[in-house]
């Protein structure tokens, strides 16, 4: 670029801030107005993070659930995509300061930046616990998977392998129940020298039941079906470490330490420290306070969308809300340039779901009974699979959850990059190389296989 800004020069310019659920719908819903619309994003994709935790199971390639943001102007023309981290705002004159030194003018700005995770303060969680929010994040879950059972392999000590999950909403479930069919039905198959009764999957909740928002039948379904597949329950109990090691827990006045190779976080969201530089006002979380048509308290022309807002009314942190908060601002944007008056914003309640396993899952539909098992899977199955962006992602997610919920035969695992994790005992090091070759001992193991018995 010539210049160090950029500026619309004859048409209203709308800033969009965030390629997620709500920037995307905000961005749609304006192709036909007459503005020139600017979406801003540190990628380059769209994730879609419902289906992470099937990424990090290894049943999803992480393209399969993300999106080329830069492909929307394949059917809009009034679209630009800029790459890059908003680090200032300012609305007296109206910009925005990127990372890259570019200034960015508005004249409306909608805010739909999304949230990071909440470590909620807990000691050594932000550095050994790893959450699903980010694809990267998937992906590192998915490969010290791996890492952690080639492992539990070469350990001849046969020491117990620990995966805890942290949370027991939708994403904690969903990963857990993923975890316990991975090691009940792959891994006899995929890993015969591991015995699956010392893999233990273990789901901590602080409450006293899994699935809260949920009706109690649609939770205590998820409960059976999680015990069902031998996941390690562990309600009302509290993470007060998380360790290299594994995690202190607490259930009462009784604490336990709980050895763990991986922790997955999945216990909350919040907004990302760095909205404190944005000028905007921020209530619980730090999310942005809004009015009941999603405008940003005490600015004018600024709009924040999705779960970084919190407005009068609360609203679950879900894609719905987003969706149709993102479209309802670029109505109220469109009809501004008509010189029509603001309509109110009405949200309608489209149900939730969650899925525990193959043929399981539970589904509280308005205007349906609520649902458990088979019928509420494939439910979960379409509605999943219609809201990905982009046949193409539809297409190979099709595909690929078909060839692990269908072809249940199928043991093939989507695998990455997977270092061995050596041991560090000598006499465990020394009983590799007589078993496998000296090569063990650096991280690589020469001939075909185990030697033979003299």
């Amino acid at each position: 670029m010539a210049d160090s800004s950029t500026t619309s020069s004859k048409r209203p310019h709308v800033v969009v801030v965030g390629g997620g659920f709500g920037g995307i719908a905000a961005v749609r819903k304006l192709k036909h107005a007459d503005v020139d619309v600017t979406l801003i994003d540190r990628h380059t994709y769209n994730t879609f993070q419902p289906l992470l935790y099937q990424v990090a199971t290894a049943s999803l390639n992480p393209g399969d659930v993300t999106w080329f943001l830069r492909s929307i102007r394949a059917k809009q023309d009034n679209i630009r995509f800029l790459k890059g981290t908003v680090l200032t705002m300012d609305h007296v004159h109206k910009t925005l300061g990127l990372e890259s030194g570019l200034t960015v003018s508005y004249d409306q700005l909608i805010i739909s930046a999304g949230v990071t995770t909440n470590f909620f303060g807990v000691p050594g969680a932000e550095e050994f616990a790893m959450p699903l929010y980010k694809r990267s994040q998937a992906l590192t879950v998915r490969d010290r998977m791996f890492a952690a059972l080639e492992y539990a392999v070469i350990n001849l000590t046969k020491e117990d392998l620990r995966i805890v999950v942290v949370g027991g909403g939708a994403t904690g479930v969903e990963t857990a129940g993923a975890f316990a069919e991975l090691r009940n039905n792959d891994m006899p198959t995929t890993y015969p020298e591991l015995d699956p009764k010392r893999i233990h999957i273990t789901l901590i909740e602080m409450g006293p039941f899994v699935l809260a928002p949920f009706h109690p039948k649609l939770r205590d379904y998820a409960k059976k079906a999680l015990e069902k597949r031998h996941v390690d329950l562990r309600l009302e109990t509290t993470v007060k470490e998380v360790r290299g090691n594994g995690v202190v827990v607490a259930n009462g006045d009784k604490e336990e330490f709980l050895p763990a190779r991986i922790v997955v976080w999945a216990s909350g969201v919040k907004a990302h420290p760095s909205i404190a530089d944005w000028n905007i006002p921020q209530g619980r979380g730090g999310r942005v306070m809004v009015d009941e048509h999603w405008k940003v308290d005490g600015l004018e022309d600024v709009y924040a969308i999705g779960d970084i807002a919190i407005g009068p009314k609360a609203l679950p942190q879900l894609a719905q809300p987003a969706i149709q908060g993102g479209k309802h601002v670029a109505k109220l944007i469109a009809r501004a340039q008509k010189g029509k008056p603001m309509k109110d914003f009405t949200y309608r309640d489209k149900g939730t779901m969650a899925t525990i396993g193959r043929a399981s899952a539970i589904a509280q539909i308005k205007g349906l009974p609520r649902l458990t098992g088979f019928p509420a899977w494939v439910i979960w199955v379409v509605l999943h699979v219609a809201t990905l962006l982009g046949n193409r992602n539809r297409f190979a997610t099709m595909i690929n959850l078909g060839a692990k919920y269908l072809a249940w035969g199928s043991h093939n695992a989507i695998v990455g990059e997977t270092p061995l994790a050596m041991a560090e005992n000598p006499t465990t090091v020394r009983a590799l190389e007589e078993r496998y070759g000296s090569g063990a001992k650096d991280g690589g193991i020469k001939g075909s296989g185990p030697k033979k018995p003299d």
